[in-house]
């Protein structure tokens, strides 16, 4: 018995290459782009060394006096930030306790911002400890808050593992800078 469908050609895992629906986002390049790091050496500590007059550029909203808040540069949805201690500690349990009580602060003003600022209707706020607890950078502890839309985890990100944003980070750091984060 023989294929009657015709020969078409397929893409590296074998899916038909006319069967694929596409979606493009160009400003996204810059992050896969490169095989160079953009950052030499941890990010947590190295962003908030810049001038502040880089903070933009370096997606930092907020600078406290033992945390700081900035935009997580590969965001699981617009508005995805992050609470970071300015002490590079690994274990949650080596944050002094002031920057502790800050970081909290911190995440409750960035859950009223979100909702403010970006009409989130809801907020994830987590920490991964560790390597193992699935932390992207684990040798500096550092807190996410992810603003929550109903409907906004759909198949895309089922199938595949894909995330589609639809504002580039400069545009969401615009919308949050000059919230009160006090």
């Amino acid at each position: 018995m023989t294929d009657a469908a015709p020969d078409r050609r397929r893409d590296q895992s074998g899916v038909a290459i006319d069967d694929l629906q596409r979606l493009w986002a160009p400003w996204r390049s810059g992050y896969i782009g490169s095989d160079e790091p953009a950052i030499d050496g941890c990010p947590f500590c190295v962003l908030p060394a810049r001038e502040a007059s880089r903070d933009r550029e370096s997606l930092i909203l907020h600078r406290g006096s033992g945390a700081f808040v900035l935009l997580n540069a590969y965001p699981y949805n617009p508005g995805h930030l992050m609470v970071v201690p300015y002490a590079h500690e690994r274990f949650l349990g080596a944050v002094t306790e002031d920057a502790a009580v800050e970081m909290w602060h911190l995440a409750r003003r960035a859950a009223s911002i979100l909702h403010d600022r970006l009409s989130a209707q809801g907020v994830n706020l987590g920490m991964n400890l560790g390597e193992a607890g699935g932390a992207g950078i684990a040798e500096h502890v550092h807190l996410h808050a992810v603003p929550r839309w109903g409907g906004d985890t759909n198949y895309i990100s089922v199938v595949g593992a894909t995330r589609v944003l639809p504002q580039a980070l400069v545009d969401v750091h615009d919308k949050l800078t000059g919230a009160d984060w006090t």
